[in-house]
């Protein structure tokens, strides 16, 4: 447009120089040079005013300057477009956020598929285990073989961390055991997006409180309710495609329980620190009894030596299969099996300020499937209809009555009782040192990858 403009500027004021020389002949003698430029000067004024009024007049002008202002507007609204879109893109572009309670799938938090790895920690270096394992280029190879199983695991380990930590915020005394477990599950199968055997729950939540250790969780009709001066063990588990995270930790609102807590969590975490390749799990177990035992602890005016229970062990795991064969002991002597490579560990311990020792006691809640056995012939209906049930919902994982309630299934009581007997299901009765006493629980689940051990379940919590 300014183009157009210049050039009819140019000719016009070519026309009016030439009639201003014609006509002015006469002036230059009267008045003088000095009289030519004032003159040229004004007509000069008259001929730009001309210009615009001759340019406003030249046919297609109006388009043109139409057209150009439709460009530049055009131009304007792709340039907003634009920032508005990178405004939305920044908006929902990046990791969503988890809500509270939490209630979106950790599939959905991580689109890309790369969930958290947990704590990564090198190796105990000896003369028995190789000083270059991080930097072999033959354990890195070895490692890229199994990223697709680190990452299953990690994404149930997530469902975990979140799972818990919720509870953690949730929880409160005055609620109901049964109230405390339905929350959890309910949290723990959405974050989880349980899906038949491919991912769900791997076993019961454990809450067993003071003197019970291990495998209490509420049945049907339990009244239970979680008191101020309880010491709850919280032990529950995730998977997906059978990866099992095993991970506890011990709840109490009353802090003269806090030296108790404090001794069973060091002493989980020492036994974690110790573990690695081709270590023997007696050390492992060794380890763990001496700081555990080195704690007391005061209670109402009473001192009291924390004792590791004896009987109970860490465990390593399988998929689909949460006690795979070797157990991790938390006193001195036991195996001298060493852990290898890639083998999963529930690296878990127990202290008490009872005997040290548990037995079982109460009503049995926790179940599960034999994972060794075979084919046994069953001549009751009702037992063939329960272990279809057990097959399709649970497989070799832990269950218990209240998830048997859960899927509709009435009047099992006897069929449970006949694949108990035939050895089809295990049944795991609650564990319990004297009464009286207080016990506590942490536990973690391991990976040894051929460069470094991960803590797995690891969190800002514990």
């Amino acid at each position: 447009m300014a183009a157009v403009l210049d050039e009819v500027g140019k000719s016009t004021e070519k026309l009016v120089d030439e009639v201003v020389i014609e006509e002015d002949g006469d002036a230059k003698v009267e008045n003088g040079p000095s009289q030519v430029p004032k003159k040229r000067e004004r007509k000069k004024k008259k001929k730009k005013a001309g210009a615009a009024e001759a340019s406003a007049d030249i046919p297609g002008d109006h388009e043109e300057d139409a057209k150009e202002e439709t460009a530049a507007t055009t131009v304007i609204k792709a340039e907003d477009d634009v920032k508005k879109k990178k405004k939305k893109k920044g908006r929902g572009g990046g990791p969503k956020k988890q809500t509270d309670p939490p209630t979106i799938p950790i599939v959905k938090l991580f689109p890309d598929g790369n969930y958290p790895i947990g704590q990564e920690m090198d190796y105990p270096v000896d003369s028995r285990t190789a000083k270059d394992r991080f930097t072999g280029e033959e354990q890195r190879a070895l490692e890229r073989m199994y990223k697709d199983t680190y990452n299953e695991a990690r994404l149930a380990a997530e469902a975990h961390r979140q799972t818990r930590q919720h509870i953690q915020r949730w929880v409160r005394p005055g609620i109901t055991m049964i109230e405390l477990c339905e929350e959890l599950e309910k949290t723990a199968r959405a974050l989880i997006a349980e899906e038949g055997l491919k991912a769900g729950l791997a076993f019961p939540t454990g809450c067993s409180r003071n003197h019970c250790a291990a495998h209490y969780t509420p049945n049907a009709g339990d009244t239970t309710v979680l008191q101020y001066d309880d010491v709850t063990k919280i032990d529950f588990g995730t998977h997906i495609n059978g990866r099992i995270i095993d991970c506890a930790w011990t709840l109490s609102f009353n802090p003269k329980y806090d030296k108790l807590i404090e001794a069973v969590r060091e002493a989980t975490n020492t036994g974690i620190k110790v573990a690695g390749i081709d270590v023997q799990l007696c050390e492992v177990g060794a380890a763990i009894q001496e700081v555990m035992e080195s704690y007391e602890v005061e209670i109402d005016g009473k001192i009291y030596p924390v004792k590791s229970i004896r009987n109970l062990n860490g465990h390593s795991i399988a998929p689909y299969r949460i006690h795979a064969g070797k157990t991790v002991p938390i006193v001195k002597g036991g195996e001298a099996t060493v852990m290898e490579e890639n083998e999963f560990y529930a690296i878990e311990t127990f202290g008490s300020t009872g005997r040290g020792v548990v037995h079982d006691d109460m009503e049995v809640s926790h179940y599960m499937k034999n994972f060794d056995v075979g084919y046994v012939p069953l001549r009751v209906q009702s037992s063939k209809a329960l272990l279809n049930v057990i097959n399709n919902n649970f497989g070799t994982l832990a269950f218990c009555k209240r998830w048997l309630d859960r899927l509709g299934q009435t009047r099992y009581q006897m069929a449970l009782k006949d694949l108990c007997d035939k050895g089809v299901v295990e049944a795991y009765p609650p564990l319990c040192d004297i009464k009286g006493c207080y016990t506590a629980q942490f536990e973690h689940t391991i990976v040894l990858r051929p460069t470094r051990k991960e803590v797995i379940s690891k969190g800002d919590d514990y």
